[in-house]
């Protein structure tokens, strides 16, 4: 009886044996590691903010902006707005007379809370960003269309816009490399230590002083 009851402890230790070694060695095999980096890239989508030159003001490119243009891109907007004098609002208020108005301030259209949170008037910057991403200009807006990346779209679109009724004037073409704000003390600051660092290099005569205090005292005695 104990001869058993030790045969089949030990068939039970060899199992479990067994089963650790295994574990073991399927654990080396599949072995995993957390990647430096999350996620995995996808061809032809590049990272928001990621490589490339931040873009020029819309100002740039209202300078060759066709209204004609503008008018196919607003074809994507036709579905929910209207863009000619005394045009219903639809499921997005009419936009006749926008640009130059308060922002969500077209009578008889219920705008979300997010856009009437924002204020101010429909200008070509603030209507550029709306345009480019309305989710991000006001977050929680009730306006579902993604959004034109591209800033010469936006640029003919908005020109089109403003022939509706809209009372801005295009503005000049912005300054070429210009002086950031700031840049210009920054200079005139670093121009006057360097002024004053060459004025401390400069060798001073022994006896200059000296000599120069006699003659200012001679200078008085006559």
């Amino acid at each position: 009886m104990n001869d058993r009851n030790n045969t089949i402890a030990g068939w039970v230790l060899f199992a479990g044996i067994v089963a650790l070694g295994a574990s073991i060695v399927t654990g080396e095999m599949y072995k995993g590691e957390r990647p430096e980096t999350m996620g995995y890239p996808i061809e032809g989508v590049v990272e928001e903010g990621a490589g490339g030159e931040a873009e020029k003001p819309i100002a740039f490119f209202l300078q060759t902006a066709d209204a004609a243009k503008g008018e196919a891109q607003f074809k994507k907007c036709a579905a929910c707005h209207t863009i000619d004098a005394g045009g219903a609002n639809g499921i997005g208020p009419a936009l006749f007379g926008t640009l130059g108005k308060p922002i969500a301030g077209h009578a008889g259209f219920a705008y979300s809370d997010a856009l009437k949170g924002v204020g101010g008037t429909w200008g070509w910057d603030n209507m550029s960003a709306w345009l480019a991403n309305p989710k991000r200009f006001a977050p929680g807006t009730k306006m579902a269309f993604a959004g034109l990346s591209n800033p010469q779209d936006r640029a003919d679109l908005l020109l089109f816009l403003n022939s509706k009724g809209g009372t801005l004037t295009v503005p000049p073409p912005p300054a070429e490399d210009a002086p950031a704000a700031g840049e210009d003390a920054a200079k005139a600051d670093a121009e006057a230590s360097s002024t004053a660092e060459k004025a401390e290099d400069v060798p001073v005569v022994p006896g200059a002083e000296e000599g120069r205090g006699k003659g200012d005292a001679d200078a008085q005695g006559r």
